[in-house]
């Protein structure tokens, strides 16, 4: 009896997946877009999951099998996926049509608390805590919080000095660590007795990690909402205990004190003060209790963490295969400090065109995601191809595959600063590059991780030079991920100047 139990279970999800194959393929040609015929019903996951290889890998291969085509439909157990290929299409769902596609990904799970942050939120939560936090990171308050990104910056060089086994590999640890640092003392005003040991990073050590549950977990939140609460599929359950006690911690030693930093303590106790949160266009509330709080900050702290690290170590690998780059780049910097007489101010690294210029290119050859996700909330239909996207349809655009067309950027595997020189800019960059999103949804803290890199940048190679060991030329390995961008197979090593 379970043994026909059995067949006949497996018969009905063989005979469900063919179904949903056939369904998944007639969908798209009816709408007159190609359609990616590996793994009908399941599509580029199925890439993703049986090879080694990360997601953002698995979508460059699908642009490039359809140069000429301005979207690629694939297929998916859930809602339709559509891959955005034709940069005025993506100008449209980033920026231009935006209120049809303002959602990054399925709502997440409610009961995942960590998870109902910035990055994940969706409709008119998003839209009401992305308008309550903006203030932490306006230009006057960057500028206040910079001293503090600067000292960081400042205390870390001593600190490699003094353990010179930093200098030679696991760079991409140590500059997590610069990075914690900064973000901890700068936005929460976190200091521990050694701020370069703090129980922070190594929260945001482990929360980075991935596994294959953790990318299982991922691909189902960017498809399924209705999986994700079905099985209370939570993404970081495991540091609420730790993160939401530190945070309340903060917030209460800020009322008591009364002592104002300027930081996202700050905001949390003014926003706690102001009472519940409204949308006066849409009526809709938050209260802005310790728990949403929390989240915002889990967000945030781990956003200046992995992806800030990323693209300081990425920028650093590609100045250590460029000594031209390099040198040029050293000789900015000490300029910069003989100016000022050491003092670097928010001003002074804003000025530094060259320093500019080659975060870009290297965020252009390596950005720290590999691919931006929306979900449409409204039919709607795309200007090129005239494309009809359906309302629940999920949206990849291939950012890494974006960032190095040839069409877009010649030579694409060169690092070229020049690139993003203002002599050079044109539509064609204004529209490709977007290593933060475009549009209404590009990450909030955008400038305060540009600061934060170019100041730990500023100090490491008025030290030192680096060069890139264990390079492997063009055969770069990347981590296997959804949509972060790590770099396995090649390392650093910081020389005294």
């Amino acid at each position: 009896m379970i043994t026909l139990l059995l067949i006949v279970l497996v018969s009905l999800l063989v005979a469900t997946v063919y179904l949903k194959a056939k369904y998944n393929e007639a969908y798209w040609k009816k709408r007159g877009v190609a359609f990616y015929p590996r793994s009908k019903a399941f599509g580029i996951f199925y890439d993703f999951f049986s090879s080694n290889r990360s997601l953002y890998q698995n979508l460059e291969d699908v642009y490039y099998r359809y140069p000429n085509e301005p979207a690629v439909g694939t297929g998916s157990l859930f809602a339709p996926n559509l891959i955005v290929t034709d940069p005025t299409n993506i100008q449209h769902i980033t920026s231009t049509d935006f209120n049809s596609f303002m959602d990054r990904s399925n709502a997440p799970n409610a009961r995942d608390i960590l998870a109902n942050s910035l990055i994940f939120l969706t409709g008119n939560k998003w839209k009401l805590l992305r308008q309550s936090m903006t203030p932490l990171f306006t230009s006057a308050k960057l500028k206040s919080m910079y001293y503090i990104m600067d000292k960081s910056a400042k205390d870390f060089v001593p600190y490699i000095k003094s353990n010179p086994e930093l200098k030679k590999g696991n760079a991409f640890s140590t500059l997590s660590t610069f990075c914690s640092a900064a973000i901890g003392a700068a936005v929460f005003g976190i200091t521990t007795e050694s701020v370069f040991d703090s129980p922070f990073l190594k929260m945001a050590r482990k929360a980075s990690l991935t596994s294959t549950w953790q990318n299982i977990k991922v691909a189902i939140l960017l498809t399924s909402s209705f999986v994700t609460n079905l099985f209370n599929l939570k993404l970081f359950s495991e540091h609420e205990n730790f993160f939401i006690s530190a945070v309340k911690q903060i917030i209460g030693e800020r009322k008591k004190t009364n002592v104002k930093r300027h930081d996202f303590g700050d905001l949390c106790v003014t926003l706690q003060d102001k009472g519940v949160l409204k949308d006066h266009d849409t009526g809709f509330e938050i209260e802005p209790t310790d728990e949403v709080l929390s989240a915002q900050a889990f967000f945030f702290f781990n956003a200046g963490v992995e992806p800030t690290a990323t693209t300081m170590f990425n920028a650093l690998v590609l100045l250590g295969q460029c000594p031209e780059a390099q040198e040029r780049l050293l000789k900015e910097i000490d300029k910069a400090f003989e100016k000022t007489q050491g003092n670097i101010s928010f001003d002074t690294i804003s000025e530094m065109e060259y320093l500019d210029m080659v975060m870009n290119e290297s965020m252009r050859i390596y950005p720290a995601i590999g691919l931006l996700g929306r979900r449409c909330v409204k039919d709607t239909t795309l200007p090129v191809g005239n494309i009809r996207v359906d309302k629940g349809t999920s949206i990849f655009i291939p950012l890494f595959a974006l960032h190095r067309d040839e069409r877009h950027y010649p030579e694409p595997e060169v690092f070229r600063p020049e690139r993003f020189s203002k002599e050079n800019k044109n539509p064609i960059i204004e529209k490709t590059f977007m290593p933060f999103g475009k549009g209404n949804r590009v990450c909030i803290g955008q400038r305060f991780a540009q600061v934060q890199a170019k100041a730990g940048i500023v100090h490491l190679l008025r030290n030192f030079r680096v060069n890139t060991v264990n390079a492997p030329g063009k055969n770069i390995s990347f981590r296997k991920d959804i949509v972060a961008l790590r770099l396995t197979n090649v390392d650093l090593e910081f020389i005294d100047r």
